[in-house]
């Protein structure tokens, strides 16, 4: 498969850019289309012995800036690096799209450019959290701050359609984020979309508490775009705190450091556990190709799981099974409307 990468979305690119591109065509036997500089792409990868070799590259020079309107990749930005990949994804040139750069830039190209999936009212931002169960989805993260019940029975399916084809999880447990387990939890959002999603076509297991998100209380976690974020923000800055206190724990004397050499096999894995550039990305669900939002710091590490991600996506249909899911809640509301 061929996927389309914006060499200058991020921190740290290109370099990081191209050199997890190489290691994707490498290791995963993907090609790689690139968008941007075509002069400072190859003086970049030659100045820093990157093989180029499975890659083509599509000249562009704008690049669009974190701090612009998102709106503006439409029309003062259309030339820019992350607009000529969306568009190459649109006119079928590529299987899938990744770009490290601005999230709201990505979220409306992709929306304006690729186009939604039939029926899909918004387009949502899924993360990978891992979790004493091993991972769980959340979505959305932040693109949509206000939603209407029935977004919120749409994620839902978007991401029980991920965790299955993507993480492996066979009839993935679906539960909507509140302030309470029981049905009459939540604001008029929350209430409306409970009775929704308990007629949707996934398995919906009812509310679920913040604080048992970490304890694998359910593998896909539901919420609108502002409690989606608030959720991931403090997530990332607890494992931040537990790590430094760890840190901190272990080598606090010459006993606490003998013993921090008799777990050290322990701590590798909880922190490569808690690593993002595992995951690679943040898919952007409903979106009629696969685009995946890579961190803006990502590392040539983070830019090869992105593209694995992409790969899988690609590879399990799992624009299919969405498109699929929500002409079945289509036709099931027509149903119940006795059209």
């Amino acid at each position: 498969m061929k996927v389309i990468l914006d060499a200058y979305g991020g921190d740290n690119a290109p370099l990081e850019i191209l050199k997890g591109a190489a290691m994707a065509v490498s290791e995963l036997g993907v090609s790689v289309m690139l968008t941007g500089d075509e002069q400072d792409i190859r003086r970049v990868a030659e100045e820093n012995s990157v093989d180029l070799t499975g890659m083509e590259i599509v000249d562009c020079q704008n690049v669009i800036p974190v701090e612009a309107d998102p709106s503006e990749i439409l029309k003062s930005y259309a030339d820019c690096s992350m607009a000529v990949g969306l568009q190459r994804l649109a006119e079928g040139e590529g299987d899938a799209f990744i770009t490290a750069g601005s999230t709201g830039a990505a979220v409306v190209g992709a929306t304006f450019i690729v186009k939604r999936i039939k029926g899909v009212k918004r387009a949502a931002l899924g993360t990978v959290i891992p979790c004493a169960e091993g991972c769980y989805m959340l979505l959305d993260i932040g693109a949509n701050a206000e939603c209407r019940p029935e977004m919120l029975v749409q994620f839902g399916l978007m991401g029980s359609a991920y965790m299955e084809g993507i993480q492996g999880v066979k009839n993935p447990r679906v539960g909507l984020v509140n302030i309470g387990a029981e049905r009459t939890k939540g604001l008029d959002l929350q209430l409306d979309a409970y009775g929704l999603m308990e007629k949707a076509p996934f398995h919906f297991t009812g509310n679920v508490e913040a604080r048992d998100l970490p304890l694998g209380g359910c593998d896909v976690a539901v919420a609108d775009g502002f409690v989606g974020n608030i959720v991931l923000k403090l997530t990332e800055g607890m494992a931040s705190f537990f790590s430094r206190s760890l840190k901190g724990i272990l080598l606090k004397n010459l006993t606490t450091k003998i013993g921090a050499l008799l777990i050290q096999g322990g701590v590798k894995d909880f922190k490569a556990q808690m690593d993002y550039t595992e995951y690679g990305g943040a898919p952007l669900m409903g979106i009629a190709k696969p685009v995946i939002k890579a961190h803006g710091s990502s590392n040539a590490k983070a830019i090869k799981n992105a593209i694995r991600q992409a790969k899988l996506y690609h590879e399990n249909n799992v624009v299919d099974v969405i498109s699929r899911g929500i002409t079945a809640l289509a036709a099931e509301k027509k149903e119940e409307q006795g059209v």
